[in-house]
């Protein structure tokens, strides 16, 4: 589809809207966490329409703690997940999982460092911090800032999930997600922390993936391309458009969701340019290339969390993105 295919979705709402169900194919989609701004738009394609427009009875289904939504796709219980960064399809296709990531939601990682203003005022002077990174960053990006920054393991402790040891000491840096982490600071601490976006510092994976098996690839595609796009043009949507009824699905399905933690995260996805920027700006929201992912592969080799010999352009596909679909929605 291209671009004239954005007016062509959009005028399908209407005739959608008075199909029955029976018209309509039913797919699940599972997402990786609990239901929040990041995953705001899919929750518009639902709540405005544009899955049905083009033939979906989208479900959604909220991950969380307790909940694998990824051994639900593999099973064939769900047909598309919600994948965290590219590290995650390049680990499926070593242990020979045929998952493909169709689409990349966002262009940029939304993991961040936060410091304490005064303290460490560049990337660089992080270095001279104790940081706080769990286990799984501790395994994955930080083995990326040691191998390409000079970070050290001595320096590293794990993080909890608790910003008081952050807040008692300037010493100290945190992991965080762009929109959590500094928005918990400010409210308990009292003060803007300096934040560090670790993909504006050479981390280049893609995040918030939309992954499918390659059956269902094979078998409908028809289906994964109405789902991606309607995910494409849900996303600029909410992002540019009125979010307000999937902002209360949001809120419905995650009762510790607040309207205000859901606006900051809005506002800072677009300040920071996590879903609309790099290849997004010119191919459309979901862009992947081979530069990208072929460049990330190189430093996780570099850096030792993904073994050399790696068919990694088997972890994803460019068939169903970058074809310029709902670049006319972005703000001119």
């Amino acid at each position: 589809m291209r671009r004239t295919s954005t007016l062509a979705l959009i005028a399908g709402l209407a005739a959608a809207g008075t199909a029955g169900a029976q018209d309509l194919t039913p797919v699940t989609f599972g997402t990786n966490w609990l239901a929040q701004a990041e995953h705001g738009g899919f929750y518009q394609a639902v709540a405005d329409g544009t899955y049905a427009a083009c033939g979906l009875d989208v479900d959604i289904i909220s991950g969380g703690p307790q909940v694998n939504n990824r051994a639900l796709m593999l099973a064939g219980r769900i047909q598309f997940h919600m994948g965290g960064d590219m590290l995650q399809a390049f680990n499926a296709v070593a242990e020979g999982i045929p998952v493909v990531a169709v689409a990349a939601i966002f262009q940029k990682h939304p993991q961040v460092i936060l410091a304490h203003p005064g303290v460490a005022d560049t990337w660089d002077e992080l270095r001279d911090l104790t940081l706080l990174i769990g286990d799984n960053g501790f395994t994955s990006y930080y083995q990326w800032m040691i191998a390409a920054h000079g970070f050290t393991v001595e320096q590293r402790q794990p993080y909890t999930f608790n910003p008081a040891p952050f807040l008692a000491d300037t010493q100290v840096g945190m992991q965080g997600y762009l929109s959590s982490e500094p928005y918990l600071v400010e409210r308990e601490g009292g003060f803007v922390p300096n934040v560090f976006l670790i993909a504006d510092n050479g981390f280049a994976s893609y995040a918030t993936t939309i992954e499918t098996m390659q059956q269902t690839i094979d078998e409908s595609p028809e289906v994964v391309e109405c789902f991606v796009n309607g995910s494409i043009l849900g996303w600029y949507n909410y992002l540019y458009g009125d979010n307000a009824a999937a902002n209360a699905m949001i809120l419905e399905a995650n009762p510790d969701m607040t309207q205000d933690k859901i606006d900051y995260a809005i506002s800072k996805m677009l300040e920071w340019g996590i879903v609309d920027s790099g290849d997004a700006l010119t191919l459309g929201i979901g862009a992947m290339t081979d530069e990208v992912i072929g460049g990330f592969y190189e430093d996780m080799v570099a850096a030792g969390v993904v073994e050399a010999g790696l068919d990694w352009q088997a972890s994803y596909t460019t068939q169903f993105v970058n074809q310029g679909l709902g670049l006319d929605l972005r703000p001119q």
